[in-house]
């Protein structure tokens, strides 16, 4: 099943409250629209989200699934910024991921098809992840912490040469899990 839109409602509020942007598509620039970068609650109605706390895709990454964010701790973000945000591309329910230790794809490898709350007990030797495959339909959201937490990127289908190529500022990664709740 291909899933590549849906429909995200940002609110300048807590609780869905104040002024409105709906989304259904890419959006870089919210202040295009007319909308200030002041978010405090979003509705995922559909599809999953990449939304970015600055405009033009860039800055902090934060992972916006199916279903409600009355506040934006919620969404593990420190203040209420967001610039741009667009659909994450789902193509279907077959994850797999490759994760190297080294830049272009060099050194200890580890092998992925589900959710993995610490990489290091993988066998992995060092905290890095320089570089990665991701195969199959679906997409992953990285994690600087254990158990999910911290600073997250999200990697679709493709291959990336070394942690720049998914905006991270360094290579330390501990946990990923799957994007699968974007119905």
């Amino acid at each position: 099943m291909s899933q590549y839109s849906g429909k995200i409602v940002f609110y300048e509020g807590k609780c869905f409250t104040g002024r409105k942007l709906e989304i259904c598509s890419d959006c870089d620039n919210f202040q295009d629209r007319g909308f200030m970068n002041r978010v405090n609650s979003v509705r995922v109605e559909s599809g999953a989200y990449i939304c970015y706390d600055h405009p033009d895709f860039k800055g902090q990454q934060y992972i916006l699934e199916h279903g409600e964010y009355p506040e934006f701790q919620r969404w593990n973000a420190h203040n209420d910024h967001m610039g741009s945000c667009r659909p994450i591309r789902m193509h279907g329910e077959h994850y797999r991921m490759e994760l190297f230790e080294g830049d272009n794809f060099s050194g200890q490898c580890v092998e992925l098809c589900d959710d993995c709350p610490f990489l290091q007990a993988r066998g992995l030797t060092n905290n890095c992840i320089n570089s990665l495959k991701v195969y199959g339909d679906g997409a992953w959201v990285l994690y600087e912490e254990p158990n999910y937490r911290g600073r997250m990127y999200i990697v679709e289908r493709g291959n990336y040469c070394n942690h720049m190529e998914w905006q991270a500022e360094n290579p330390n990664i501990k946990s990923v899990r799957r994007v699968a709740n974007y119905f």
